[in-house]
This record gives structure tokens, C-alpha cells and sequence, in this order.
């Protein structure tokens, strides 16, 4: 019983588990070949949600769960789930869960992601759970997702969480391991410092294309 993960790019990543190949917001840059059995996405931004992208990996039987306002762009058979709800995918159990900004705003009272504008998932394969955040704060709902092996978090800032933030989420989280993703060009040794100087949680910031295996 083997779970690998690997971070294509951004906030994009490929989970290879139980022989199937699951893609986590496919967007331009990240390199994905393998053809996907399930496909999630967090959010219409384009930096989440490419078409032509996931297109390439689309076959005939993949799967794809992603909000509503995504369903027109990516085309064809699309599933939705609203934050709570959740399902299963030959064997692999999603759970859609809040994404939203509390502190970050385009304009007074307009967030770059208001709440309902997209999701995080927990994603359960091989007896491991996996929490993509998707674009978010560091929100009230986080303490609520109950036990989690891997946590990947944005910390980039301008639009999500920053490293100390995400840091405070990762610790309130306290999974197993927590990585940061969507980091733009941020000193993601800040987020590594402040989660094990402040917890057992080990961080790990891997490199574009790296992969690890869940232990």
C-alpha cells in the first residue's frame, strides 16, 4: 500500500496511489503526462484550472469534480461538490471543504475568493488522507477537518495565506506532514522554521517535479 505525491507546479499536483493517477488543479506550467483516472479542481482561476491541460490526461472514463462555475470551461461530464459534501471514486473518498478569504480583498468587502467560490478537498487513497486547501486564508473551518497525513497550503500571499500564516494553519491542522504550494517567490523557510519550531508536524518544501512517497 504505496502513496506517492508529486508537485507538478503552483498549486498543481499529481497523487499516484492503488495504481491510479489522481491530479489535484492542473494548470499551465505543471508537466502531466500520465492519463488521469480522477481530476479535481479547487477553482476556476486559470492558475487552477486549465483546460487544455487537463484535457491531455482526460480519457473516456476519467472523473472530474469541480466547483460549478468551472463546469461550462472544462466541458463535457463534470461532478460538483459544495463544501461538506463528499464521495467516492473507485475506492477513493473526496470530501469538498471550505476556501475563502477572510483578510484578503480586491477592493472593501470583495475577496479575491469570497466563500462558495471555491473548495479545498480531502482526498483518502490507501488509508492516507491528503488536504489540498486550494486557494484560502487560514479560515475557522480548517480546525475542523479532523485527522490529516499530508496538508498542502498556500502561502504565497496577495491571494492566500503567507508563510507565517499558513504556518499557524499547518500547526492548528497537525498533520503528519505539511507543505507549502502557491508560494509566488516567497522565503518558504519561514513557514518550515515557524511549524517545527512550534510542533511535531515535519514541513517539506519540495522542488517543482519532486516526489515523495506517503509513509
Amino acid at each position: 500500500m504505496t502513496v506517492f505525491i508529486k508537485w507538478l507546479a503552483h498549486a498543481s499536483f499529481q497523487i499516484k496511489a492503488e495504481g491510479k493517477i489522481i491530479y489535484v488543479d492542473l494548470e499551465e506550467y505543471g508537466k502531466a503526462s500520465e492519463m488521469a483516472n480522477l481530476i479535481l479542481v479547487t477553482h476556476s482561476h486559470t492558475d487552477h484550472c486549465d483546460p487544455s491541460k487537463i484535457k491531455k490526461v482526460r480519457g473516456k472514463d476519467t472523473v472530474i469534480i469541480a466547483p460549478k462555475d468551472c463546469v461550462s470551461k472544462i466541458g463535457g461530464n463534470v461532478k460538483t461538490l459544495k463544501p461538506g459534501k463528499e464521495t467516492t471514486v473507485d475506492g477513493i473518498r473526496v470530501k469538498a471543504v471550505d476556501a475563502y478569504n477572510i483578510k484578503r480583498f480586491r477592493s472593501p468587502r470583495n475577496p479575491y475568493h469570497p466563500k462558495d467560490f471555491g473548495v479545498g478537498y480531502l482526498i483518502t487513497v490507501e488509508g492516507k488522507t491528503i488536504y489540498h486547501a486550494g486557494d484560502t486564508d487560514f479560515v475557522p473551518e480548517m480546525r475542523q477537518l479532523g485527522y490529516v497525513d499530508v496538508a498542502l497550503l498556500p502561502s504565497g500571499d496577495t491571494y492566500t495565506m503567507d508563510n507565517l500564516e499558513a504556518a499557524e494553519a499547518a500547526i492548528a491542522i497537525n498533520p503528519k506532514i505539511a507543505i507549502p504550494m502557491h508560494r509566488w517567490n516567497t522565503n518558504s523557510e519561514e513557514f518550515r522554521k515557524k511549524v517545527e519550531d512550534n510542533s511535531s508536524v515535519k514541513a517539506m518544501l519540495l522542488r517543482e517535479g519532486e516526489e515523495f512517497q506517503v509513509a
